[in-house]
């Protein structure tokens, strides 16, 4: 490098004192947790505790520790929040409109994660977090209904070609069962004959030639993902 190339180099100090507001920018993330229950499609909410949302529901979030990881941020945050330490997220993407927050300028990425309600059970349940009904959902704090909505987005572009939503059933199931989820997760009512056969076409499912036990209608046979497939690419 030459002398002259070398003289206009500047050090990251001065770099930082000449663009000071570039480098007072923060950072969070966002858990967008869903589950399933009683036929209808899940999202993990949590009372705003601040005042301009008082009253609000929000997506489990928080700011970036100084000296802590991005990718290691949203399993803090989820267990601090839930107790829960053994869930699997994906990054879906970041969110960074100028006024998205009312202290300052927050850039959040989002992370997601389908989960069984019946295998993990909440542990924290501060500022009254618990389960609502995704299709309930129509205003949250900040931007996180926009937030939830990319990531639902995510989830049924997905859903019929990688075998992501067995997340968010028990171990066994019927055919009826992932219908009822599929459908909740489309928000639209599906054929069964059309549904049945496309998820033939699949080959995920391995028949265990049981029948449901204790259910209001006609047993059904029960099927469980066959081995080997991954379930935790979203």
């Amino acid at each position: 490098m030459t002398t002259e190339a070398l003289n206009r180099l500047k050090t990251a100090e001065a770099e930082k004192i000449t663009h000071l507001d570039y480098f007072n920018i923060g950072i969070s993330v966002d858990c967008v947790i869903f589950g399933f229950e009683k036929k209808e499609l899940k999202v993990l909410l949590i009372k705003s505790d601040l005042e301009e949302f008082a009253d609000k529901w929000s997506l489990l979030g928080d700011l970036i520790d100084p000296f802590e990881d991005l990718d290691s941020a949203p399993y803090r945050v989820l267990k601090q929040r839930t107790g829960l330490d053994d869930v699997f997220l994906q990054q879906v993407g970041s969110f960074g409109e100028v006024k998205r927050h009312p202290s300052g300028r927050v850039i959040t990425t989002a992370y997601y994660s389908l989960i069984n309600i019946r295998n993990h059970q909440l542990k924290i349940t501060d500022n009254e977090v618990h389960w609502h009904t995704v299709a309930d959902v129509k205003d949250l704090a900040f931007d996180h209904k926009k937030i939830m909505d990319a990531c639902l987005k995510r989830l049924r572009v997905q859903a019929m070609d990688e075998p992501v939503v067995f997340n968010l059933l028990p171990e066994k199931f019927s055919l009826r069962e992932l219908q009822d989820l599929y459908q909740s997760i489309l928000g639209i009512k599906l054929d069964r004959r059309n549904f049945r056969k496309k998820i033939s076409l699949k080959s995920w499912l391995h028949d265990l030639d049981e029948m449901e036990n204790n259910v209001p209608h006609r047993p059904g046979k029960l099927y469980k993902l066959k081995t080997g497939l991954k379930t935790t690419t979203l």
